[in-house]
């Protein structure tokens, strides 16, 4: 038993490893079968969408502000903001996990929640209902915070009544044979640190297409693999092996991303002489032009004086 738990200790180590650095993309992981909005539920919620939208969006300026004082925001920075506030994928789009939609009577109320929520159907059909509501405006809005600065009543009533018409009317009653949706489901602390994990290293060099692997999809993967215990002590030899080898790959690997990194840091820096070279080139051949130009006015200033002076002479 005690042999058990250590190569399955060892298992789980190995595969924490090829979760981060995807070293292996032959293994397939299974994956949760995620939750689908429900489109029929985005009329009731529109409104309390928008508004909870404007405030996450002007939160998130006022944050972005402060971390970057005393310098201003961009109006560029803005829009990157409003862009991926509807996003799950995206940071700025968290809020929406800490979302439930309860059935109130004939209305559905959005609440609020301490924590992240697993993300079922209803946050699913938050992520619509916000994106349906921000449509192609995100540079009018952005535009409007960058160039307004408003309060942020003034932004809710710009982006749910004047410029989406989001609440311009009373949302419909509920349907009396309406479907509940799921109840709300706190996610595992451990569980949304990864994923935030994984997400902040999407897009790094070396690690495309990263997976994740549960509890009991390990337990599979170990019980798969045969219950001999005759065979634990060769198992052990191969996973030492193996781990050695994942060990060899991955430090070179990271030698190659270093000398990817020099590489990219000399060509900048390479660029950046040669752009500096050019511009003190073309500083000097501009000073050379205005120079040659000033000789040709003036000496074009002395012929014509002096002509002027023949005249006169000849005529005296």
């Amino acid at each position: 038993m005690a042999k058990k738990q250590k190569t399955l200790l060892k298992l789980i180590h190995i595969c924490a490893i090829l979760s981060v650095f995807s070293c292996l993309s032959t293994i397939n992981c299974l994956k949760k079968q995620e939750g689908v909005a429900r489109k029929e539920d985005i009329p009731f919620i529109k409104c309390q969408v928008c508004e909870k939208l404007a405030s996450e969006v002007y939160s998130l300026v006022q944050k972005k502000e402060s971390q970057i004082s005393p310098k201003k925001i961009s109006e560029y920075q803005i829009i990157e903001i409003v862009e991926n506030v509807c996003n799950l994928k995206k940071e700025e789009g968290d809020w929406i996990l800490k979302i439930d939609i309860v059935e109130q009577g004939d209305k559905l109320k959005l609440v609020d929640q301490d924590v992240e929520g697993v993300c079922n159907s209803e946050c699913k059909t938050i992520e619509r209902a916000c994106q349906e509501v921000m449509g192609y405006s995100d540079t009018d809005v952005a535009e409007y915070i960058y160039a307004r600065k408003p309060q942020l009543d003034s932004l809710v009533n710009y982006l749910c009544k004047d410029l989406t018409k989001a609440c311009s009317k009373k949302p419909p009653p509920v349907p009396k044979d309406r479907i509940p949706g799921e109840e709300f489901m706190p996610k595992p602390t451990k569980e949304a640190e990864m994923e935030k994990m994984m997400r902040s290293m999407e897009g790094l060099p070396g690690a495309p297409g990263m997976k994740m692997y549960s509890r009991d999809e390990l337990m599979n993967m170990q019980n798969g693999g045969g219950e001999d215990d005759d065979a634990d002590e060769d198992d052990d030899d191969e996973d030492s092996i193996f781990k050695s080898n994942v060990g060899k790959a991955l430090r070179e690997k990271a030698k190659k991303e270093v000398d990817w990194k020099e590489k990219v840091v000399k060509h900048v820096t390479d660029a950046g002489k040669k752009m500096k070279t050019v511009g003190k080139k073309i500083k000097t051949h501009a000073i050379k032009v205005k120079l040659n130009i000033q000789k040709w006015w003036r000496s074009k200033n002395s012929v014509s004086s002096k002509k002027k002076s023949t005249t006169k002479k000849a005529e005296l």
